[in-house]
């Protein structure tokens, strides 16, 4: 289906998104932080980018900034269990991030695998990065 490049500082949210996207056949990479998952990016094509928000080294907001310098028609996905970014209101702080969506942690699987649908639409008829 698609290539999502999955960046969270936590091993057990990569472990659990990692392995339900590709129950549902998207081909996952994983990286630990911002740093990592732009390093990711630059070697390889990805149709989605999951990104947490609040990460060391570099952060989500910072994260989706540099990605979109490198592709502007990126797809992203922000995820973040922050008090603030839920008082915020999700829409208003996916639009600050430049996020096409934002789902606030604990979510259920099927919200996460709507985002990415949705995210997605058409792009997982055609070749990775089109």
């Amino acid at each position: 289906m698609s290539r999502i490049l999955l960046v969270d500082d936590e091993e057990s949210v990569r472990v659990t998104i990692g392995a339900l996207l590709k129950a549902h056949g998207h081909e996952v990479v994983t990286a630990v932080d911002g740093k990592e998952g732009v390093e990711q990016f630059v070697q390889d094509t990805f149709d989605l980018v999951i990104t947490d928000v609040l990460m060391p080294r570099m952060g989500g907001a910072a994260t989706i900034a540099t990605l979109r310098q490198i592709r502007p028609g990126l797809r992203v996905i922000a995820i973040s269990g922050a008090q603030r970014v839920a008082a915020d209101g999700a829409a208003e702080t996916a639009s600050r991030l430049r996020a096409d969506r934002l789902l606030i942690k604990p979510f259920a699987q099927e919200e996460l695998l709507a985002a990415v649908a949705e995210v997605l639409g058409d792009a997982t008829a055609g070749p990775a990065g089109t």
